[in-house]
């Protein structure tokens, strides 16, 4: 910045920084209290009283920080104007890491003084919102979009910054703006990594994602095999309009494959089939059928963050979380474990709130955790759905990718005798086990005949192609090469690339949820937060941003603790080599930074914590607490 834009700068900051200390000092003045006025508040409720108390403090609390702000200020031009003075070089050390400090003094002042004023204004209004996004990951201020995984239905949104929001409000409808705001802040990193990809060759500054879980190590598998000569056929009917449940010989083939490869006690039936573009749309779609606006939904958490999303934008319907905790107690024999006792406690709190609560939902394997759960766990989950009469949506799209062969998967399709089969729903997509997450896929098994008829019109908005179609059916069919060729392959590469990033999680002592399926893991940063808070959670997140890499934080999953990250390990070694190198100079530079801030930190300056949520005791994880499988 040219030393006239700087000077120019810095006067505007100052001039705004004395007019709001004048204001606030002339607020003080005027409510110093006389007598009288006294007299005045003692005959008001004591509520009130404290009310008072409480914005004088808030006042008094913002006036010495712009005080501390207006002097750094002054301080900054002043070596300014004498740097220039003296013509001393620009780059002259002595005076760059003056200049430094003084910027990091007020960088610290002003994120202080936003963050103050932001959860003064949370408190007055009574609801809970993070506090303002900020693009400096060393600034104490929450991103959007790890706001809206505790979003629910009836709460107000976080908005977007003045000019951008005014812009959506006044070209798209309320329910636009709201999918708008959504979307953006909750997507952002994925769409900066979307417009600069990582490649060895072509783009080597670029993101690197392990975020998104997407199976990677087996795309030459695939290609090859949807390329075979079975696969290039085309007629006229794969031209038109299908089956809005999708094409009757697919049905077949999928009623076939999941009798199989659910280990299901009976043929499952065609007619209970039905396939839409994607598990998210089998989701959205099959939680309207079940649910009014306003209903509620049971999940225990951490949980996939994709279903928050999609529950919001079609069927407005809340999803209560479930919080699961990594302590191991008495009555928590492992780390997160869901009890039957946990859906009890949280279903009668739901209740007492007025919630109308319509069903459960299970991941299995669960993401983002990894765990399996076992035949008797299924079995009390079930129980306690029927006594309270909650429908079970079960997303068993890991089931595939178990890798260890310690770890035994049970699908809810393998249970004999179920309480409540009408209740019950399965859904399934090639998106993991295959590795194929942009051929839009989802499959819903339900029992439910009237569920599978009310869901056949969806398939007016989301059906799957014909042609896509009759490339997923030769490809289900083929037993032989899934079993031979495929699904050992897919899981000998998992291993090693779970096995790789493990080995330098414990080189790195940070703990782990060690399970054996699905394609990440859920990693314990918890020593690299100090305070262990979730805005120091969602700095270290956009360090690693910053860094080019993506990983999904624990906040996203809504997870209770702060300091649980999910890594995805299913991509290519070099890949996979280049972004471990960055994750771990990410946590070193970050736990320098830390000491060396602490060591910087102006005296007198408390940290303001904008942190909303509750926080569980901080227990990290031992490496080898995984849950008993059978």
């Amino acid at each position: 910045m040219p030393a006239s834009s700087g000077k120019a700068v810095l006067c505007f900051l100052y001039s705004i920084s004395f007019s709001v200390v004048s204001s606030q000092a002339a607020k003080t003045e005027s409510s110093t209290q006389t007598p009288s006025h006294w007299e005045s508040i003692h005959s008001k409720p004591r509520d009130q009283l404290k009310k008072r108390s409480s914005r004088k403090k808030a006042f008094k609390i913002l006036q010495e920080k712009m005080l501390k702000l207006q002097c750094v200020f002054m301080d900054h031009f002043l070596q300014r104007t004498s740097q220039q003075m003296q013509c001393l070089p620009p780059g002259d050390q002595q005076c760059t890491r003056a200049s430094r400090k003084q910027e990091k003094k007020m960088g610290f002042l002003l994120s202080q003084i936003i963050n103050h004023i932001w959860s003064n204004t949370v408190k007055k209004l009574k609801f809970k919102v993070p506090p303002l996004p900020c693009s400096d990951s060393r600034c104490g201020i929450k991103a959007g979009h790890q706001a809206l995984s505790s979003w629910q239905t009836g709460q107000p949104r976080p908005r977007l910054g003045d000019f951008e929001d005014a812009f959506a409000d006044r070209t798209l409808s309320k329910r636009g703006t709201g999918i708008y705001e959504f979307y953006h802040l909750s997507f952002q990193g994925y769409e900066a990594y979307q417009t600069d990809k990582y490649h060895q060759d072509k783009n080597p500054s670029g993101y690197i994602n392990l975020s998104t879980s997407e199976n990677k190590l087996c795309l030459d598998l695939i290609t090859a095999r949807l390329t075979q000569c079975d696969m290039n056929f085309l007629d006229e009917a794969q031209l038109q309009y299908s089956d809005w449940k999708g094409e009757p010989s697919l049905r077949e083939e999928l009623a076939s494959f999941l009798t199989h490869y659910c280990k299901a006690p009976t043929p499952l039936d065609p007619e209970n089939v039905v396939v839409l573009n994607g598990c998210s749309s089998v989701f959205s779609s099959l939680v309207m059928v079940l649910c009014d606006p306003g209903d509620a939904l049971l999940i225990p958490t951490p949980c996939y963050s994709g279903f928050t999303f999609s529950s919001y934008l079609y069927s407005k319907v809340e999803l209560i979380p479930v919080y699961l905790e990594s302590q191991v107690t008495e009555t928590n024999k492992y780390s997160f474990q869901l009890t039957v006792d946990k859906l009890k406690l949280t279903l009668t709190q739901a209740k007492k709130k007025g919630k109308k609560v319509k069903g459960l939902v299970l991941i299995n394997p669960q993401n983002p955790l990894g765990d399996v759960y076992t035949q008797g766990s299924l079995q009390e989950y079930l129980v306690f759905a029927k006594k309270h009469k909650l429908h079970v949506i079960m997303d068993e799209i890991y089931m595939l990718s178990v890798f260890e062969p310690t770890v035994t998967f049970h699908s809810i399709l393998s249970i004999e005798n179920l309480p409540d089969p009408n209740m019950i729903h399965m859904i399934w997509g090639t998106s993991k086990d295959f590795g194929m997450s942009g051929i839009r896929f989802g499959v819903l098994y339900t029992h439910n005949k009237e569920v599978a008829s009310a869901m056949k019109a969806f398939g007016y908005h989301h059906s799957v192609s014909g042609i896509i179609q009759y490339k997923l059916r030769q490809l289900l069919q083929d037993k032989e090469w899934i079993n031979k060729v495929y699904l050992p392959k897919n899981h000998s590469r998992l291993r090693e690339a779970y096995s790789y990033v493990t080995k330098m999680l414990e080189d790195l002592k940070i703990p782990f949820c060690n399970c054996g399926s699905g394609l990440f893991v859920w990693i314990n940063l918890k020593a690299y937060l100090n305070p262990c808070t979730f805005d120091q959670e969602q700095i270290l997140h956009q360090r690693f941003q910053d860094k080019k890499l993506l990983l999904s934080s624990g906040k996203s999953f809504m997870c209770i603790e702060p300091g649980w990250f999910r890594l995805v390990f299913a991509e290519k070694h070099p890949q996979l080599q280049v972004a471990m190198g960055q994750f771990c100079q990410v946590l070193a530079e970050h736990k320098k930074g830390e000491t060396t801030e602490q060591q910087e930190k102006p005296t007198g300056t408390d940290d303001v914590d904008g942190c909303l949520h509750p926080v569980a005791p901080d227990s990290p994880l031992s490496l080898a607490q995984a849950p008993p499988q059978k």
